[in-house]
């Protein structure tokens, strides 16, 4: 959620329950007698305004708080690129200058992923709703405004700084190419994050853990050595489950219109349609399973604007999508 949000938005409860973990699988590279077969290792946190947990198997306590320590360094640092709490983070300056020079490598990575899915979507997915997501916040936080729709041309307004088309990027520069316009990457960036935290758990040695930092990884086979096993909820005011899935190697991201919204009553959803503001989802949850959070991530937030009859295309792409 972007620290922009009124406190008169609603926040639901988190996409995901079930992950149950009692990780018996180790990393080969430990000695034996340094592990328990049953032992596992728990942190919590924050990324990007999203709770934030990660469970390691059989790790030993030592080896599991220098992996955390680096994990706090890691998403602190990606922050710093992509927060819009952060006034001083890459993606904030971004938005305030309309260009910003030398670009990290973190930030064109994301920006040319999202090129990728904006045109795999034919335009769903698209960073720069930013000014619609500020025009909606702002109209709904007026008490006397909650209850009534956008006014027209304020809409046509915020509407026309949007198009991620707009947007010029390389190694010298990231620029917008039209006047007010802004991104938000939370709709990628989580994914990104939690691809960039499970690489460095990998690399330490890690091969059977559960991440959920912003979206959610499985490595390894979990407390059996068949997968992890994820319930997705039916609706974020829902405790039913609505699908099982049992991953390894995998990573699956969850989007839902209205998982937060911004009117007390609940009907307004906070994933915007580029092209027309606010509209009625299709279905309460999408879900993509993807081998990268990201991508997942971003395909995700895209379908849950799509039809029946545009899933049913972005499926027989390849695309692993559930609703």
């Amino acid at each position: 959620m972007d620290a922009f949000l009124s406190s008169q938005i609603s926040r639901r409860r988190l996409l995901f329950i079930g992950a149950a973990f009692a990780g018996s699988a180790v990393a080969s590279s430990w000695p034996a007698s340094a592990l328990a077969a049953t032992t596992f290792r728990r942190w919590t946190g924050q990324a990007l305004g999203a709770h934030a947990t990660i469970q390691l198997a059989g790790a030993p306590q030592p080896l599991a708080d220098e992996a955390f320590a680096a994990v706090t360094a890691e998403i602190g640092r990606l922050e710093a690129i992509f927060s819009l709490y952060r006034s001083d983070s890459e993606l904030s300056r971004l938005n305030r200058q309309g260009r910003i020079a030398a670009p990290s490598p973190e930030l064109l990575a994301v920006l040319t992923l999202a090129a990728s899915v904006h045109r795999q979507t034919g335009g769903l997915f698209d960073p720069t709703v930013q000014p619609l997501f500020a025009t909606y916040a702002e109209h709904f936080a007026q008490t006397d405004a909650r209850s009534r729709e956008l006014p027209p041309q304020i809409l046509d307004a915020a509407l026309a700084k949007v198009g991620f088309e707009a947007v010029r990027f390389d190694t010298s520069a990231v620029a917008y190419g039209r006047p007010e316009m802004a991104m938000t990457l939370n709709g990628i960036a989580q994914g990104f994050i939690t691809d960039r935290v499970a690489a460095l758990l990998k690399a330490r040695g890690f091969d059977n853990l559960l991440l959920d930092v912003g979206e959610i990884v499985a490595l390894g086979g979990g407390r059996d050595g068949r997968g992890w096993r994820i319930g997705l909820k039916r609706a974020p005011d829902q405790d039913t489950v609505s699908d099982r899935l049992t991953l390894t190697d995998r990573a699956v991201a969850t989007s839902m219109l209205r998982g937060t919204t911004f009117d007390a009553a609940g009907r307004m959803g906070h994933i915007i349609h580029p092209r027309q503001g606010l509209v009625t989802p299709t279905f309460p949850r999408v879900s993509v399973v993807d081998v990268n959070a990201a991508r997942a991530d971003a395909l995700s937030t895209a379908a849950a604007l799509m039809t029946s009859d545009e899933i049913a295309r972005l499926r027989a792409r390849g695309t692993d999508i559930r609703v």
